[in-house]
């Protein structure tokens, strides 16, 4: 093929070019027969950091399971492969046939963070497909995205034909087998859009116009055609243990981020912290059970050679069976000289018995999430997590012979006050403090600060974002409070990336045109900080007029339509509005393993702690 002989004379001139070779252990080949529909999954970053996302792996087995999708991959270039495949006009390709997207069926983009939607864009260029929706002819493969950040879809409607919302594993593949019969049918692309529709997790952003009022407010959107559903329900898959999960992982040809075998166990969470919005949009909590886990790492390990294991969920140490699983992958790891990963742990007695067996006399950092450094502000977020057990089972980790811990907060909570930034220096000191006693004088804190970032679906949908310079205050002063304290490391990340973030995750349909003019000046990997262009972002807001008092930086009324409210992501609004009026008043939601907390989600599929099962 002519793209293998060209791709051959630039590899040697890149970094890394095993990240544009496939051919990676248990990678598929199918046969390509006419009747076959071919789908691209495109992760919006470099290879690295798409190999180590598990819902790639996972609908690549899904799809390529099926008789009538065959299913590749493809990631967004480095800078210097870039450079070379516009230099010799070499379009971008699937790692596994070397085929250009631009002769693909479907092109599925996964949006994962915001700070990847200008790589979309310059993907398309790349694959020379029209990055326009409008400009795209049947001729044109069809451009669809789902993830995470897909709940709110208006920022990047313009440039893509479909929005999946919610679970895939069942979704995609239908969707892709309908797509093979419409190509048989003749019919225009529009007839295959209004045929799937109506399935439940499907939006098609050119049936639906949004509108604004005199002062330029988003007001809400319209119907362009009669059977475009008023409301979109997010796809479900109601029970895991009936969905098969990859035991054939591809291995990749080089380092990731992370390089092991994975196992999801459970998916959602019943917490509720009120800034989270994975823990809002993934409900309700489905697990796994034990013996199916056990059975799926076991095979995974034996079939990738991997020799990490970790499991995969918002909060491990909450499933059902904890204990009982995590007693069993110990024993069978340390049989099989395999290390073991569990992340999310709730630092109590069995833990770190845990930890001891995992870790042994060489103790690694413990990681901790206070998120604020009071407790008032915690009961505002709903952390349910005292200061009383942070200093517990610090006292304990130090008995036990840890010398490290992390400590992550959140600065730009709604309702923060100076008290709460002192609150954080003093939460460090006093676990400082704690060690000192036990004469532990190698013990390190690192203080790790986030920005708040209002997401949708959360009970903080409506607030408004600290500004970039309010941000760099309160980063300022905590660092220069913590380097008084021997021991304490602070970290902290760009103020301004932050606010960007908080523009793409609540604009409405206009953004699109800021992304555009963004990738036009060269804006590529915002998430990547030697690649982030600040200077020329700030000249695209100002050139759009997006400044501090932007609609989707400021507060929001509660009853104003919101771009995103054609989606039914499960959880109510009126749930949201009541854990808002509920943070104002410092009140603790429980967490709904120990009642249902009504929030709508048994309206859509029956959740193990509603009641119903």
């Amino acid at each position: 093929m002519q793209i293998e002989k060209e791709l051959e004379k630039i590899l040697m001139r890149v970094e890394k070019p095993a990240r544009y070779i496939g051919g990676e252990f248990n990678s598929t080949y199918k046969d390509i027969t006419k009747g076959l529909t071919r789908f691209a999954f495109c992760f919006p970053d470099r290879y690295e950091i798409g190999m180590s996302y598990m819902g790639m792996q996972i609908l690549y087995h899904h799809l390529n399971r099926t008789e009538h999708t065959y299913c590749e991959r493809s990631f967004a270039p480095a800078a210097d492969m870039e450079a070379e495949m516009r230099r010799v006009s070499l379009p971008l390709f699937t790692l596994e046939t070397k085929t250009p997207l631009k002769e693909m069926d479907i092109v599925g983009f996964t949006l994962q963070y915001e700070l990847s939607y200008t790589n979309i864009l310059n993907m398309l260029d790349l694959s020379d497909i029209p990055i326009h929706r409008e400009d795209r002819g049947t001729e044109e493969p069809l451009i669809i995205a789902g993830g995470p950040c897909a709940f709110n879809p208006e920022p990047l409607a313009d440039f893509l034909d479909v929005v999946l919302i919610g679970d895939g594993e069942e979704l995609l593949p239908e969707i892709c087998r309908r797509y093979g019969l419409w190509k048989k049918s003749g019919l225009d692309k529009e007839a295959f859009l209004l045929e799937i529709c109506t399935i439940p997790g499907v939006y098609v952003p050119s049936f639906y116009e949004p509108f604004y009022d005199e002062q330029g407010r988003y007001a809400g959107c319209e119907k362009r055609l009669e059977k475009a559903p008023d409301s979109i329900t997010k796809a479900i898959v109601a029970d895991l243990n009936n969905v098969d999960f990859p035991i054939n992982s591809i291995v990749p040809l080089i380092e990731v981020v992370h390089d092991r075998a994975v196992v999801e166990i459970f998916r959602g969470c019943s917490r509720g912290c009120r800034f989270c919005q994975a823990g809002m949009v993934y409900r309700p909590v489905r697990e796994r059970d034990k013996n199916t886990i056990c059975d799926i790492a076991m095979q995974q390990l034996r079939n990738s050679g991997h020799q990490e294991l970790s499991l995969l969920s918002l909060s491990t140490s909450d499933h059902s069976q904890f204990k009982e699983l995590a007693t069993e992958l110990l024993d069978q790891c340390k049989e099989a000289q395999i290390s073991l990963s569990l992340p999310s742990l709730r630092l109590d007695n069995f833990s770190f018995q845990v930890l001891e067996e995992i870790q042994g006399v060489r103790k690694t950092g413990l990681t901790f999430a206070p998120e604020a450094g009071t407790q008032r502000l915690r009961d505002v977020i709903n952390k349910n997590l005292t200061e009383e057990e942070i200093l517990s089972a610090l006292d304990q980790a130090i008995d036990l012979g840890w010398n490290a811990v992390k400590l992550y907060f959140m600065i730009g909570l709604p309702t923060e006050t100076q008290e709460d930034l002192d609150g954080i220096v003093d939460l460090a000191r006093r676990i400082m403090d704690i060690s000192r006693k036990k004469n532990n004088g190698r013990f390190q804190v690192t203080v790790s600060v986030s920005k708040f970032v209002p997401k949708p679906f959360t009970p903080f949908m409506w607030c408004a974002q600290d500004t970039v310079e309010m941000f760099d205050q309160k980063h300022f002063y905590l660092k220069d409070q913590l380097r008084k304290i021997k021991g304490v490391t602070y970290r902290y990340h760009d103020s301004f990336t932050s606010h960007l973030e908080t523009i793409m995750a609540r604009g409405d349909r206009r953004i699109g045109s800021v992304l555009y003019a963004a990738w036009e000046k060269g804006c590529r990997f915002d998430a990547w900080t030697e690649y982030f262009r600040a200077d020329l972002w700030k000249n695209i807001l100002e050139e759009h007029h997006i400044g501090p008092d932007h609609p989707s930086l400021g507060e929001i009324s509660v009853d104003a339509p919101l771009p995103w409210d054609m989606i039914d992501c499960g959880v109510t609004k009126a749930y949201c509005q009541e854990e808002y009026e509920r943070s104002l008043a410092s009140a603790v939601t429980p967490d709904c393993r120990y009642g249902c907390n009504d929030c709508g989600i048994n309206a859509h599929v029956p959740c193990r702690w509603g009641g119903v099962l």
